[in-house]
């Protein structure tokens, strides 16, 4: 579409309109497919509706001009390809838009014209909030959940019903009584911010994809090919209608939902009934006031007539229901400048531009820093080439809007050419590190042919910035989880050049003078800074020598605790690209000793190709993890750092002994709460090594919930699903330990 100024609808000529409609009906189609069905939305839902709304106005203008592809009627995209299909017995169809109360009030006259010739009728309404998932449609038959789609085009969908298992707010078989012979229920599947937060940390610390935001998160988590993929997402499902069904489930709306709950299912607690237009906008401000402590994105609220026989009354307009309307959130947005770009180097080589901002306040939030992704990003592309911002690039010297998606992360959506200094040149990514001056390049996915969208540097551990980066993960709570030696300190042994490799943590101890000595000057920098802050003087200031500095030896101590440490949480210490949690203890159990995995790497590394000839088959690990440990091996700064670590520690050996009397042999285990007497780690290597499967969310899948002080919201989803529960004393009688 043109950034000209549109001309008023009324003052169109028929070959005006004709070509507007033509660009329309291209724009829409286009923004469905990037919503719908690549999950990448390229305009914001305000552009949107704007073209929808345009597109409406010109056709009542001109109803001889509607298009055969007209949009309107038309929800989302055809579905993608690699699923099978599934339609739809009744089409999920999208809903009218309102933006003001204005709107909200049209909504209500609408319906209480419609109605007017029933005397003394009374029309509620139900009020929820609009969550910004996916939709979905659950099919049950007699109780059972037996097939589950999306919305696709909201005619056909794709068939995602074993993707859907994995969600525990899914039930596989409904609760309670009087749910129909056959019923649709329908709901959103989304991510909670936790979890997308959890979820780009875990992808970071191994070098993988870097995820938007949870709604696409979510839509790209439910089109997985592997379930077990969707299942560590621990995505969430709200259900809030049905579409076919044998009988109704209650005479009105919010009777219904309630029903949903007694089955089984989660819905919002924000849901009210309300009789004016007054209450749902008090309801409306009362959940946008309530919207940033969710925990969840929501992108307004939606507004039903309560009773089902007089929504059946007032029937459908063509793609929408007359009886409901999503009353849509004002985008919180804010214009601030671009001071720089600068650049951070993570642990893998990854080169993450950062725009430092003016600061703004952004829905309360005070923002100065937002992430740029990559260099195609700060080039007005997406992925595949396409333009995005409408191709406006990013420069330093701009004035952009700034929005914060999903209410938490904070993301440039726009570019004011206008306000553009005239002296801003293009930016260009740096080819070679800012940090260590080795060449930073985009390496090439062998099987899409395409050139990766980051640059990575390739000074691995002669990086400062990786090697920093790569000791800190060494110590999180994730790899070794050395108690007292995280992130900050592991900084400051950095730049005092007491740690400069993993092995160097180890020998720390044998320098305690030096260690001593920086964190007391560390310690007399934060005095001096909190002295400078308050303008007061500080009282009995003692000399460094006088300090004490019993928590050294608390701290040597924790470092020496972790001289042996369990195969998998070693290998996964490592840092190694594409190698996480997961991967990394499928690793420990194929190789079994941290020897036969050096072999096995060194040996790939000799061979050049052929990772086959040289690494088994095993389930779960592909060629990206084979290739990474062959690379890891091919590096002699990694082998000689690999060969020091082990002078100084003794990763053992990883020994399954499943007993024949193993009583939890093949059973899946999740432990919650405070465990007393073993770590979280120590638990599921116990439960592993016992033949259980150890996982993190319950479901219906789940056959033992091992429940310590302070269990929360996992207890009750296993309660929920009859999952048994035992406590830690009961979970070591049952596999005979004390």
């Amino acid at each position: 579409m043109s950034d000209l100024p549109l001309k008023d609808v009324s003052d169109l000529s028929e070959d005006e309109a004709r070509g507007e409609l033509e660009q329309l009906a291209a724009a829409i189609a286009a923004a469905d497919q990037a919503y719908h069905q690549n999950d990448a939305p390229e305009i914001t839902d305000a552009e949107y509706d704007a073209l929808r709304i345009r597109n409406a106005e010109i056709e009542g203008a001109f109803p001889e001009l509607v298009r055969s592809d007209t949009p309107t009627g038309k929800v989302g995209a055809a579905p993608a390809e690699g699923f099978s299909k599934v339609r739809h017995a009744v089409p999920m169809l999208s809903l009218a838009k309102a933006y003001t109360d204005e709107d909200v009030a049209d909504f209500i006259e609408r319906g209480r014209r419609f109605f007017q010739k029933d005397e003394g009728l009374e029309i509620a309404f139900t009020a929820e909030p609009k969550i910004d998932g996916l939709s979905a449609s659950l099919r049950y038959e007699n109780g059972v959940f037996v097939q589950g789609a999306t919305r696709g085009d909201g005619s056909v969908g794709e068939d995602i019903t074993a993707n859907l298992r994995t969600i525990a707010d899914i039930p596989h078989k409904l609760k309670g009584s009087g749910w129909p012979e056959t019923i649709e229920i329908r709901g959103e599947v989304y991510m909670t911010y936790a979890e997308f937060q959890a979820l780009k940390e875990r992808s970071a610390a191994v070098g993988g994809q870097d995820y938007v935001n949870p709604r696409n998160t979510a839509a790209g988590s439910l089109r997985q090919k592997d379930p077990s993929v969707t299942a560590s997402r621990n995505l969430k499902f709200f259900a809030y209608a049905w579409g076919f069904t044998t009988a109704d489930p209650a005479p009105t709306q919010f009777e219904a939902v309630q029903k949903f709950k007694d089955w089984g299912f989660a819905i919002s607690p924000l849901m009210e009934r309300a009789k004016s237009v007054e209450e749902l906008i008090a309801h409306y401000h009362r959940i946008e006031e309530q919207r940033s402590s969710l925990g969840y994105d929501i992108d307004g609220v939606v507004y039903k007539v309560d009773q089902l026989e007089l929504q059946r009354r007032w029937g459908f307009v063509t793609g929408e229901p007359r009886w409901a309307v999503a009353h849509k959130f004002p985008a919180e947005q804010a214009t601030t400048r671009v001071r720089d770009i600068e650049i951070q180097v993570g642990r893998t080589g990854t080169l993450a531009p950062v725009a430092r901002l003016d600061p703004v306040s952004v829905g309360g939030v005070t923002v100065v820093n937002v992430t740029l992704h990559n260099e195609d990003y700060i080039a007005g592309r997406d992925s595949n080439g396409l333009p995005i911002r409408e191709g406006k690039d990013i420069r330093i010297g701009d004035t952009v809007t700034i929005q914060r998606a999903g209410d938490v992360i904070p993301q440039i959506v726009d570019v004011l050419l206008d306000k553009r200094p005239a002296d801003a040149s293009p930016y260009e990514m740096p080819h070679t590190c800012p940090v260590c001056g080795s060449p930073a390049v985009r390496e090439l996915n062998e099987k899409t042919g395409k050139e990766d969208s980051r640059r990575r540097c390739t000074g691995e551990l002669v990086c400062p910035a990786q090697a920093m980066e790569s000791l800190k993960h060494f110590v999180s709570r994730g790899a070794l989880d050395i108690e007292g030696l995280g992130a900050e300190n592991i900084e400051l042994f950095f730049s005092k050049g007491l740690v400069k490799t993993h092995a160097d943590i180890f020998r720390l101890k044998h320098r305690r003078a030096d260690v001593q000595q920086a964190l007391a000057e560390r310690r007399e920098e934060q005095a001096r800074a909190r002295e400078a802050a308050s303008g007061k003087a500080r009282k009995n200031v003692r000399s460094v020598e006088d300090r004490n500095y019993e928590g050294l030896d608390k701290l040597f101590a924790a470092i020496d605790a972790r001289r042996d440490p369990e195969l998998d949480r070693f290998i996964f210490a490592l840092g190694i690209r594409h190698i996480g949690e997961t991967t990394a203890a499928v690793l420990a159990r194929t190789f079994s000793t941290i020897g036969e995995l050096r072999a096995k790497g060194i040996e790939a590394a000799a061979a050049g190709g052929g990772l086959h000839d040289v690494f088994p088959s095993v389930n779960g690990l592909g060629d990206t993890v084979w290739e990474a440990l062959r690379d890891f091996f091919d590096n002699e700064r990694n082998v000689e750092a690999f060969d020091q670590l082990l002078t100084e520690v003794t990763p053992k050996d990883y020994v399954v002994t499943i007993s024949a009397d193993s009583k939890v042999a093949g059973k899946t285990v999740v432990f919650t709460g405070t465990l007393e007497k073993m770590s979280r780690s120590e638990a599921k290597a116990m439960a592993e090594r016992l033949g259980a499967k150890v996982a993190g969310s319950v479901s219906a899948k789940t056959d033992i919930l091992v429940a310590g002080p302070g269990a929360g919201s996992k207890l009750k989803t296993a309660q929920e699903h009859g999952v048994e529960v035992i406590t830690e004393d009961e979970w070591f009688e049952r596999v005979g330990k004390s």
